[in-house]
């Protein structure tokens, strides 16, 4: 049975930093294309960032470009998302995605973890 596992959610103030790990078992972790979405309050959920099974990143939301970073562990089936000068609009919860692309859906789905960003 597959399953997702979000991890390194928590508050931090505007400017700073956290690293969102997604532990993944239960299916060919090294074969499946993987991203981040977030969803905020009264909003929908979002894509943040899409990356191939291989390592490529295959997108980057204009939003956190340059600010947010995507990258894989295949040895280690873990996802992680590297997020820093944060603001206080990134406040959301954050999920991951496996298995899929984001134009025809993921199959498997992380519960999700909250990011807070206080100004």
């Amino acid at each position: 049975q597959a399953r997702l596992v979000e991890s390194g959610g928590g508050s931090a103030q505007a400017g700073g930093t956290l690293k969102l790990s997604c532990a993944g078992s239960g299916y060919q972790f090294s074969s499946c294309n993987m991203a981040w979405f977030r969803q905020g309050p009264g909003k929908e959920r979002d894509l943040v960032a899409q990356i191939r099974h291989s390592g490529s990143v295959v997108y980057v939301a204009p939003s956190v470009k340059d600010r947010f970073t995507i990258s894989r562990d295949n040895a280690n089936s873990a996802l992680y998302l590297h997020m820093s000068n944060l603001r206080t609009e990134d406040s959301a919860v954050y999920f991951c995605a496996a298995c899929g692309y984001a134009n025809t859906g993921f199959d498997y789905w992380g519960q999700g973890t909250q990011v807070t960003v206080s100004s």
